[in-house]
């Protein structure tokens, strides 16, 4: 079981099981939810922000009704494996609305894999060709594109807390 810091009984974990697929809920809506009154669950939902383990609440957009209709995972290859290059490539990448997601991975040929979301193969060919391919560093680019979403979810297992 992996540590926390924060010792999480069995209505904290409750709590961010509710919030975590919707962080909506007011917190009358999230007291029922969980059996609590809304005064402690107000409580406990602070200590948790307070812990770190809340860090915040989004709202969660449709991707097809905004006509973002494509999404590619892509892998990215650097020239050289040095520090001022990842920083460079990270702080660029950050500030590109179209990528969603940008992990810097071992295992692979890949040094990062990116998940980016455009509305058509046209934004995705001016998005590489106009941005990831001018970023200092970048050597080889190698594109998937997501044919259909099977599982797609930012919520955390919380059965390993128990």
């Amino acid at each position: 079981m992996a540590k926390t810091l924060h010792k999480l009984d069995r209505s904290d974990r409750q709590i961010l099981d509710a919030l975590q697929h919707n962080g909506g809920l007011s917190n009358l809506e999230l007291a029922e939810r969980v059996g609590l009154s809304a005064s402690p669950c107000s409580r406990r939902v602070k200590a948790l922000e307070d812990a770190g383990i809340i860090i915040g609440r989004t709202t969660q957009l449709n991707q097809k009704a905004l006509g973002l209709d494509l999404t590619i995972i892509i892998q990215i290859s650097m020239d050289r494996h040095t520090p001022e290059r990842f920083e460079n490539f990270e702080r660029t990448v950050s500030a590109f609305a179209e990528v969603q997601l940008c992990y810097l991975v071992t295992g692979q040929e890949a040094d990062y894999l990116l998940k980016v979301v455009v509305p058509d193969m046209d934004a995705y060919q001016q998005f590489l060709l106009n941005k990831i391919t001018r970023i200092d560093g970048v050597s080889g680019v190698h594109s998937s594109f997501v044919m259909r979403k099977v599982r797609d979810t930012s919520a955390l297992p919380l059965g390993y807390l128990e």
